[in-house]
């Protein structure tokens, strides 16, 4: 008898941190850049704080690219430095409006307050910290399934908590800040990464009792009526944080995610169409019961009627620059409320145009097909559904800032990811980023195959029979 014996060949990934180098280079450039650009623009010279912004940003940058070199190396190549870019971009345009507004308090006589991109590079210190912490300290994301009620409570927890008296303080109109040792921050940032990881667990457990189908109705597969608790929760727990803390942007978002989770996981678009219309629902109700929503929708109707206000100022900017821009340092983006953080897509809009506003969400866009691309690679039901919301996270909040900015959808007070001035928000998007990069890790790692059985083994094994 002759015996075929056939070999085993594994293709092993190439883990592609080369490439992740060369595009850090070119963030780190492109950001450095921008930073000198606007000083030359508007005070003729470099700024002297080009090389400690520089030297910030490349440091940081090579610490996080060194840390997944060695602990995660088959981790997605491009996350990392789409984010870099934009924290990059963000700091330069805090600069480009810290001097504006140094020029106009000058003109007018006043002390001009201290600049924040110097305190942006610090809380991006901060971030690319807890940065390093995720992926040294999260080896296997499937642990985190473990932590599924754990983590849904401290969402809820972190939720609540800018309502405890004493800690919680109403700022800009909405009491979604908590104030404690000195430090103003928002909770509700880290409770978005808490609430997808219990939304995954959640799901991966409950997806088969969710899938099954009730009633049909116009060629859909509705739920019975009997599974439509989770989905009533997540509706009313949004509701609560869009009445008690007057924070639309993140009642949206924490009840869009859940919605979405819930359709992948079962694939059922009833689920899509019940959670529309409890959507359209709650936000029909408050907009005729509460005053905060019903400004905000009639500044979206109407926002020319206030003069100088901030929604019309935005607009107004946008318009100036046009497709092209006015150029870097050549515009006044610091005439608009919070252009440094709400409305700091506007400020870009103003000074790179249409295109550079598209060339940003282009970039916003490529960390969101990262993400999901991570999703589809990974071999576990929980990874792919963390994955999935940690990306739709940012789709979500993208599409809420720049539809807001843009007259789009009614302005929801969400901050720009990565970009916009604030701590609270970059560290969380920052520690985002790490678990997506962990995810991706995991999934693009080779398996390690069983050992193979020798020729002299199946020869033997012949013999015997």
């Amino acid at each position: 008898m002759s015996i075929a014996s056939t070999s085993v060949i594994q293709i092993i990934p190439r883990t592609r941190r080369g490439v992740e180098l060369m595009l850090l280079i070119v963030a780190i450039g492109v950001s450095v850049g921008a930073y000198v650009n606007i000083g030359l623009t508007v005070q003729g010279k470099v700024p002297a704080s080009t090389g400690y912004y520089a030297a910030g940003i490349g440091l940081l940058a090579v610490i996080a690219h060194m840390t997944l070199r060695y602990r995660a190396p088959y981790a997605d190549p491009v996350l990392l430095p789409c984010a870099v870019l934009l924290n990059g971009l963000g700091v330069a345009m805090i600069h480009r409006i810290d001097l504006g507004l140094a020029a106009t308090a000058q003109a007018n006589g006043r002390t001009p307050r201290s600049p924040a991109a110097p305190q942006q590079i610090t809380w991006t210190a901060v971030g690319v910290i807890l940065f390093l912490v995720v992926i040294l300290v999260v080896r296997d994301h499937r642990r985190l399934q473990a932590l599924t009620y754990t983590a849904g409570l401290g969402g809820l927890v972190l939720l609540v908590l800018p309502l405890v008296p004493g800690l919680g303080v109403d700022l800009n109109g909405a009491r979604i800040w908590v104030r404690l040792l000195g430090m103003s921050f928002q909770p509700g940032e880290f409770a978005k990464l808490a609430l997808v990881i219990f939304f995954a667990g959640y799901l991966v457990v409950k997806r088969d009792v969710l899938t099954l189908a009730g009633h049909r109705f116009l060629g859909l597969d509705l739920p019975r009526a009997r599974d439509l608790g989770p989905i009533l929760i997540a509706w009313g727990v949004s509701l609560g944080v869009l009445v008690f803390e007057k924070d639309l942007g993140s009642s949206l978002l924490f009840f869009g995610l859940f919605l979405i989770l819930l359709y992948i996981s079962t694939e059922r678009a009833g689920w899509l169409l019940i959670g529309g219309l409890l959507f359209a629902g709650g936000a029909y109700f408050a907009y005729q019961t509460f005053g905060h929503v019903h400004k905000r929708v009639e500044d979206w109707l109407n926002p020319f009627n206030e003069v100088g206000g901030q929604v019309a100022t935005g607009l107004m900017g946008q318009a100036w620059g046009g497709v092209l821009g006015r150029g870097l340092g050549q515009g006044h983006p610091e005439l608009t409320l919070f252009g440094q953080s709400d409305f700091i897509i506007s400020s870009f809009g103003e000074e790179l145009g249409l295109t550079g506003m598209i060339a940003i969400i282009l970039v916003y866009t490529l960390i969101v097909e990262r993400g999901l691309r991570t999703a589809l690679g990974c071999r576990d039901i929980f990874g792919k559904l963390v994955a999935a919301g940690l990306a739709m996270s940012f789709a979500l909040q993208v599409f809420v800032i720049v539809g807001g900015v843009t007259g789009l959808i009614p302005l929801t007070g969400l901050t720009t990811p990565f970009m916009a001035l604030g701590g609270t928000s970059l560290v969380a998007n920052w520690a985002i980023v790490a678990l997506l990069l962990r995810i991706s890790d995991q999934a693009r790692r080779p398996q390690t195959p069983a050992a193979p059985v020798s020729d002299d083994t199946i020869a033997m094994a012949v013999q015997k029979q």
